[in-house]
């Protein structure tokens, strides 16, 4: 068994050492936060401030793919999320009746909880957990290395367009490899830390190129979209002896240049955010929560919940500079290191959209932990460890990118949808009336299936096709203000 030296104790980390231990490892983990996650989570959500951690703070929603892992793997971690006050939405519940089961519905429920809730879950976890050691208030300040691990050949023979990304499990590793750097454990204030692999799940800011550079390697290849869109959101509570909110609408509606969309999460909380392109000159005015509540309840979702009495709890909170980034540790050369492999943002930070930011990191997580006996300073372990992540992570980051940019585009043309644009938008206006076409759209939303198997089943694409026709004057659905309004309602 494999001692796991795990970077960052955010979700990707607190997992990814939980789960190694569960699978007989040990694990230490390195947080740079002086503390843990508590029970009191009102307290913690609004009142600890984390500025490593601004996502902390924004909605967050528990995928079915994320639920799978924790309800299969980590079933302590789910129980608990439920005892805090997580609930869980199974997407056909938007119609009045739900349609007859088929098999795979079971993994198309979502859990609605703000971010702390799953952190004090895994923190309640990994306080149980004998194999392992959570050093809290030690940040990683170094990378401790071996000599170079000179038996391994060069990669001259290959081309700089074959990236390493079609290696199967039978490839022979030496003709991939080169000479690179070998990682033995970390260094922080306190001392060196040996480990037999090193998991960098310190996120986007944690700061491994600049730890992998002072050690001598090449630099991670990475690939980064700007997404051009801020979000503004703002919290509040239902009223007391409401424990639910209008069944619908709550879900994303937006138009040509603005959108809204509705987060119910635990212990009746729940997050209205608006979100616009980052060059919208009205941008600024929605930091106001007069004028932030004022333009929410122009959209359907920010309507019915803000009508509902509910108490707000926070003031608005704003992000921005938002970018979809993939980060890779192999090059054309090979691995730009060894004895160490990425987890959750560190492999690929997605914009916050469609969601799938915990989903991937709790895949990652699950993958270190079931593969880390296998020799993981070699450099056959950090070439399956790319090639899983391209195979599996990286269809989700391209679809992310795809959807933002389409977005995006929307936004700061104020064009509208239009072309393909609109067949897509036939799709989801359709999924809301066809349980079967609601069936595919939310196997895509829950990673279950991609969305170029989903929606080119020949029975969707026949449905959509006839409610289509039905429609011969269909155009998307935009609603909410137009800009003439919305300068208004945004107006001080």
């Amino acid at each position: 068994m494999a001692h796991v030296l795990v970077i960052g104790g955010g979700v990707a980390g607190a997992a990814t050492a939980l789960l190694a231990a569960r699978q007989g490892h040990t694990a230490e983990l390195f947080e740079r936060d002086t503390r843990a996650p508590g029970t009191a989570l009102d307290r913690d959500f609004f009142g600890w401030r984390r500025p490593t951690v601004p996502q902390a703070a924004q909605p967050h929603a528990l995928l079915g793919a994320a639920r799978t892992v924790l309800r299969d793997e980590l079933p302590d971690v789910y129980e608990e999320m439920l005892r805090l006050g997580a609930r869980e939405r199974h997407e056909l519940d938007w119609f009045d009746v739900r349609p007859p089961e088929l098999p795979g519905d079971e993994g198309l429920v979502m859990l609605q909880a703000r971010r702390i809730v799953l952190e004090s879950a895994l923190a309640t976890a990994l306080r149980a957990e004998p194999g392992v050691v959570v050093r809290y208030g030690e940040l990683v300040t170094g990378l401790t290395t071996a000599a170079d691990l000179s038996h391994l050949s060069p990669l001259s023979h290959l081309s700089p367009l074959s990236p390493l990304t079609e290696l199967s499990e039978s490839q022979d590793p030496e003709p991939y490899a080169t000479a690179g750097i070998h990682v033995t454990g970390v260094t922080t204030e306190a001392g060196n830390y040996a480990g037999d692999l090193v998991v960098d799940a310190g996120g986007r800011r944690g700061g491994i190129e600049r730890r992998l550079a002072a050690v001598g390697c090449r630099p991670p290849v990475v690939e980064r979209h700007r997404t051009g869109l801020a979000y503004f959101c703002r919290w509040y509570r239902l009223p007391e002896g409401m424990d639910e909110g209008p069944r619908r609408p709550w879900a994303v509606t937006g138009g040509a240049f603005a959108g809204c969309a509705v987060f119910p999460a635990d212990n009746r909380v729940f997050a209205v955010t608006l979100f616009v392109h980052t060059t919208d000159t009205t941008r600024s005015a929605l930091r106001d929560p007069v004028l932030f509540e004022r333009a929410a309840r122009a959209f359907p979702p920010g309507a019915a919940w803000l009508a509902l009495g509910a108490e707000p709890l926070s003031g608005v909170l704003a992000t921005a500079s938002l970018d979809n980034r993939w980060s890779a540790l192999v090059d054309e050369q090979g691995p730009v290191v060894t004895g160490l492999v990425p987890a959750g943002d560190s492999i690929t930070h997605t914009n916050p959209t469609l969601g799938q930011g915990t989903s991937l990191a709790l895949w990652a997580a699950h993958r270190v932990a079931r593969t880390a006996h296998q020799d993981p300073g070699s450099a056959r372990f950090a070439l399956d460890h790319h090639a899983w992540a391209v195979r599996t992570l990286k269809p989700w980051f391209d679809f992310q990118v795809v959807a933002d940019a389409a977005i995006g585009e929307r936004f700061a043309t104020r064009a509208g949808r239009t072309g393909s644009a609109r067949d897509v938008a036939a799709l989801f206006d359709c999924a809301l009336e066809d349980p079967e076409v609601m069936r595919a759209r939310a196997k895509v939303r829950h990673l279950v299936e991609p969305p170029e198997r989903a929606y080119a089943d020949p029975e969707i694409r026949a449905r959509v096709a006839r409610w289509l026709a039905a429609r011969p004057d269909y155009a998307p659905n935009e609603v909410g203000p137009d800009r003439e309004e919305w300068e208004k309602l945004t107006a001080g």
